[in-house]
């Protein structure tokens, strides 16, 4: 009998997709934190990476299109389904002084992804897959260096105050969870990874992705 391949979504923004903070340039597969998470899960498992730079969790971006990550979530389920589980590593970009958002309105922007992701209407023969809340890490104390004037010392401060909130949010709903930021920090432009950033995450993700199907 074949061993069942088990199919993980990593639904992020741009420290999915890989924005190399030294270049802006996109880190390779094999860089990238679901390239090392899927080289070692290994072959049981195929790990999806649908990174989109500017990616919030349920705000409209008022300068740049297809941002809102609640708006996106329906079309990329129904494209990759099934699936087992789905990693969602959002709420950096909620964090930009243009929406005025607490940590708790972050939280619950997120929450109505967990709750899509759980309610979406898949087939019959498709099971609901497992969701991990992954709060991202830190941003630096001068978050605009990535070039992004919307960031600001409010975004950073908002920053390290996710993790909590989203903790109670996937509590609330039933999720698993993980703190991004115990294992990763930004690199030089106060917002993306480095490399060893994307290393440290990848593994530390691969952790709990077996525990999770343990």
């Amino acid at each position: 009998m074949c061993e069942k391949l088990r199919t993980i979504l990593c639904f992020g923004d741009s420290n999915t997709n890989g924005c190399n903070p030294n270049n802006g340039e996109r880190w390779p597969y094999s860089v990238r934190w679901p390239g090392v998470m899927q080289a070692e899960l290994g072959s049981g498992y195929h790990v999806i990476e649908d990174g989109f730079n500017g990616r919030t969790t349920a705000f409209e971006d008022p300068f740049f299109p297809y941002r809102r990550g609640l708006s996106a979530l329906p079309a990329i389920l129904k494209t990759h389904y099934p699936l087992d589980l789905v990693i969602v590593m959002l709420g950096t970009n909620d964090c930009k002084n243009c929406y005025a958002a607490t940590p708790e309105a972050i939280a619950e922007g997120v929450g109505r992804i967990a709750e899509e992701i759980i309610g979406y209407r898949y087939p019959e023969w498709c099971d609901t897959p497992d969701v991990l809340l992954a709060s991202p890490i830190h941003m630096g104390k001068e978050p605009w260096k990535c070039g992004c004037v919307l960031f600001d010392s409010s975004s950073y401060e908002k920053s390290l105050l996710l993790a909590k909130v989203f903790e109670e949010k996937a509590l609330s709903i039933g999720v698993h969870f993980m703190d991004a930021s115990l294992f990763a920090s930004p690199g030089c432009d106060n917002v993306h990874m480095d490399a060893e950033g994307h290393m440290n995450l990848g593994h530390a993700m691969a952790d709990c992705v077996r525990n999770i199907f343990s």
